[in-house]
């Protein structure tokens, strides 16, 4: 009996990014290796409840990308839709001189979008209940000749989770598969691994993988200042208030913003001469099925111990890991505690940043956010470092890459981890591309 034939192999070929660090790819990557991070105190309206909350935000300037009708959509939406056009066009150019590579060699049915979001249409959300409650206080000043009951009759679209994915689908007519996931911190490190098994298994040739996240208003940040996991103000200064690893680290700040990457089969992205970043060989996911908030170490080592053998990698074939590192105190030891199981001795040889010190916690965003930060220091040889950090924790020992970029790098695999609440886990394995 015929033995059956290999996968295909997957290739990213584009690569979109809008995050606090910068509109663009280049600048969103620039701005990581020279370690400049991007936490602010919380804009004026959360700092009226909130005073100590920090955020990390985009550069209102991305609204000049926008078209007249992407103006009124969601934020999350628009931060979509913006990475995705900047993540095609890099997908179109060719290897040999970045020029307008060979027309996609699959019709529309042949592509499709996958998208990860946390809390899909917050900001319409906070303006429906601010609207909502305006107008129940005017009703009533006015003896009922105003109505609360009046909203955008396009709200719920707009609101709905799987808006970003619809609007992708439409503006760039992607009629393959359409999926949205949302698990909290780990939603597109899922979109981008599901995509992966889709693609390997004949359902697309190629698909866009956007995560994206906006979450900066009043509602969430109460929400989230609940739970307790929230950075206090460093007395150095905002910016270096997110210090994963770091003996006196007291949470993450809450990031905004969207990474697009174009995933194609590895014969016809290279059949039409397209750029090639990198491969995306390996993928694991796994549920704690024990806490709600609180990590599980063997859940974590599931995740990771997949995703190698998905790539067919052994622990210390892995050059440098983008760790979920959110900077809370159990999060980032349970994490640890997970690296050193599976990498053994090699931990002490594998450089281990968390980016989230620079750019925030993305929240359903991250996972594509740091997968493509990954992807370029994979390509180029340059790692980004874990800000701020000063005094590591010693129950936290790892190659940290603390405070400085490392360049001038040989990395032939590297990992992104992705970490949620709920319990789910993924981890993922980008080879080099020759």
């Amino acid at each position: 009996m015929p033995s059956p034939s290999p996968l295909p192999r997957v290739v990213v070929t584009g690569i979109g990014l809008l995050t606090p660090l910068g509109l663009n790819r280049e600048d969103s990557f620039a701005r990581a290796l020279r370690g400049e991070g991007a936490v602010t105190a919380a804009p004026a309206d959360i700092a009226r409840w909130l005073p100590q909350a920090l955020s990390a935000s985009v550069d209102p300037a991305f609204t000049a990308r926008l078209t007249k009708n992407e103006e009124g959509l969601d934020r999350a939406t628009q931060f979509a839709l913006v990475a995705c056009r900047e993540a095609l066009q890099d997908a179109q150019r060719s290897a040999e001189c970045g020029a307008q590579a060979e027309a996609w060699p699959y019709p529309p049915e042949r592509r499709g979008v996958f998208v990860g979001i946390g809390m899909g249409g917050a900001t319409t959300i906070e303006a429906l209940h601010t609207r909502f409650q305006e107008q129940v206080q005017r009703a009533a000043n006015s003896n009922g000749a105003v109505s609360p009951l009046v909203m955008h009759p396009l709200s719920v679209p707009r609101l709905m989770a799987n808006a970003a994915a619809a609007g992708i689908s439409m503006a760039h007519q992607m009629r393959g598969p359409s999926h949205t996931y949302s698990t909290a911190c780990a939603s597109s490190a899922l979109a981008l691994g599901e995509a992966l098994r889709s693609i390997r298994h004949g359902y697309a040739d190629a698909i866009t993988v956007v995560g994206t996240e906006a979450m900066i208003n009043p509602g969430s940040f109460v929400a989230w200042n609940a739970l307790r996991v929230m950075a206090k103000p460093h007395p150095s200064g905002a910016v270096a208030s997110c210090r994963p690893f770091d003996k006196d680290r007291s949470g993450f700040a809450l990031g905004e913003g969207a990474a697009a990457l174009v995933l194609e089969r590895a014969d016809l992205a290279e059949l039409r001469g397209a750029k090639v970043y990198a491969e995306l060989s390996g993928y694991g996911s796994s549920s704690d099925a024990s806490h709600l908030t609180l990590s599980s170490r063997e859940g974590q080592v599931r995740a990771i111990r997949m995703a190698l053998d998905d790539a067919g990698l052994a622990p210390t074939d892995i050059h440098y890991l983008n760790a979920h590192g959110t900077a809370t105190q159990a999060g980032d030891l349970v994490e640890v505690e997970a690296l050193h199981e599976v990498f053994g001795a090699h931990i002490a040889r594998l450089p281990v940043s968390s980016t989230k010190s620079l750019h925030g916690h993305l929240i359903g965003a991250g996972g594509a956010v740091e997968l493509a930060l990954t992807v370029l220091s994979l390509q180029r040889g340059s790692i980004p470092p874990t800000a701020y950090l000063e005094v590591p924790d010693p129950r936290c020992v790892l190659d940290h890459v603390a405070g400085v970029a490392r360049h001038g790098q040989t990395l032939g695999a590297a990992m992104s981890n992705s970490f949620a609440f709920g319990g789910t886990n993924v981890s993922l394995v980008v080879k080099a591309h020759p």
